[in-house]
Order: C-alpha cells, then structure tokens, then sequence
C-alpha cells in the first residue's frame, strides 16, 4: 500500500509540474497520500504574461530595499522614464502594469500596493481586507509623469497546507463525518464515507523586466480623466508592499501576495 501511496503522490506532483510549465514542483509534499487516501483533488494555474511596456534590462540597477526590522539590502531593481498608471491615495500609493492583450481578449495587469511608510505593510493589508470593494476603488485609471520610478525584481515561492485557514474561513463540511462527496466518486456508498482531510497549495511568481511567470496549484468601461495637477509622482518600491495580478474586465484575481524581502525565493 506504501508503495501505491507513493505513485499515487508521484502522478499528482508530475500533473501538477505538466499543467504549469514546470513551475510547480512537488505540491504533494512526501507523506501527503499513505493507505487511509481514498481521494485526491488536484487543481493547477499556470499564467505568463509579457509587460506591455517591457522594462530595459541594461537599465537595471541594485538599490537599497528597506526592510520590516529596519535593516536594508541591495537588490535589483527595473527603472523606466515613461509614463506609468499610479495614483496616490491616502498613505498609499497603486501602481498598475498592464500586460499584452493576447487573441481571447482578456485584459491582465499587476497592481502594486505600496505603502508611504517604509513600515506600513501591516496596516495596508488590514485596511484592504477590511474595507469594502478596496480594490476597485483604488485603481489607476490614467498614465501620468513620474519622476524617480524603481520596482525590485522578485522571484516567490510559497507552500502550505490551507485546510485550518479554509475552517476558519467558515468551509467546514467537507472535513467532517457529515460531508456528502457522492457526486465525485463512482460509488455513491464509497462517497458517504468520504471526507477531505488535508488541502495542499503551493504557488510560484517571478516578475522581471519581460513580464511574469506564475503558477498555482463583468466588463466594465474606463473612461479617462484630465489631471488637474501635472507634478511627476515617484514610485519607489523600496520597502514592504502587496502585489496581485487581475484580469480587468471581469474583475477576477489570479494571484495576490506581498513583498517583505525581493532576494529571498521563498
């Protein structure tokens, strides 16, 4: 049974590694799957996308990224001197890089979330979860001057098991002796015996000066604004800051996260 629980776990890594380009390695972690495992769910997101405007690389220089503790380190980061989507709100502000539309039509774009204070991640991430429609309420509509213009380079990756964050979030049946997953099986009999256990995600996200690589196991019209101030704005993204990538015209984000420390991978 052992060695059936690990070819099982082995087709499920080898899916998974398929379905993302090989971003995704491994997201059954070793003793995930042993002889109680009568079902496993497997789900795979795999997305790549080149910057409209693509960054120069000679361009890119190291900078100080300023830290939580307070200490600083030097890392890559991509500079431009054309005009970008940024808005300044209260204490934070957004920047938005569209990608190349491709043949479907879908409009993709990363938004960062950078907040004024080098320590103010903390209290930038409380205020988005806490506040209705945030995200579409603070999104950069226009194309303006800036002046200093720095985003690090950054490669994640992050892995978890999500069923306790899943709980308490309120999905609780599946995990229980009451859950019903009849509808997922062949045997109706075997499917009322049948509760999930564990839930293993593991997500991956590299942003350079081509675009992005990403895996992970309502149309709405914008209409333009004048400005009535001209200043450049700075956006140096030196410090902590959230990130998510959105396809805009229906709203749905694909990946969300944020930054603490570019030079580290995981």
């Amino acid at each position: 049974m052992a060695m059936k629980a690990a070819e099982v776990a082995k087709g499920v890594n080898a899916w998974a590694e398929k379905q993302t380009k090989g971003v995704i390695k491994e997201v059954l972690p070793s003793g995930a799957v042993d002889n109680t495992t009568r079902l496993v769910f497997a789900n795979a997101l795999y997305f790549k996308g080149a910057w409209n405007d693509k960054f120069d690389a000679s361009a890119t220089k190291d900078h100080d990224f300023h830290l939580l503790s307070g200490s600083s380190i030097k890392v890559p980061f991509m500079t431009s001197k054309k005009k970008q989507f940024v808005s300044q709100f209260d204490g934070f502000k957004v920047l938005s890089l569209p990608y190349k539309q491709g043949e479907d039509k879908r409009r993709f774009s990363m938004y960062f979330f950078l907040p004024d204070s080098k320590d103010g991640l903390p209290a930038l991430v409380e205020k988005a979860g806490s506040e209705s429609d945030f995200l579409n309420r603070h999104l950069p509509l226009q194309k303006v001057e800036v002046g200093e213009f720095r985003i690090p380079r950054f490669k994640i990756s992050f892995g978890f098991e999500a069923s306790n964050t899943l709980k308490g979030l309120g999905l609780v049946l599946p995990f229980s002796n009451e859950a019903d997953l009849t509808e997922m099986v062949e045997s109706s009999a075997a499917g009322s015996n049948l509760s999930v256990s564990s839930i293993f995600h593991k997500s991956f996200i590299e942003v350079n000066e081509e675009g992005t690589e990403a895996g992970a196991a309502s149309v709405g019209v914008i209409a333009l604004r004048s400005l009535l101030v001209a200043e450049k704005i700075d956006f140096i993204a030196d410090h902590p800051f959230m990130f998510l990538i959105k396809e805009d015209l229906t709203g749905m984000v694909l990946f969300s996260g944020h930054i603490l420390d570019p030079s580290q991978a995981s």
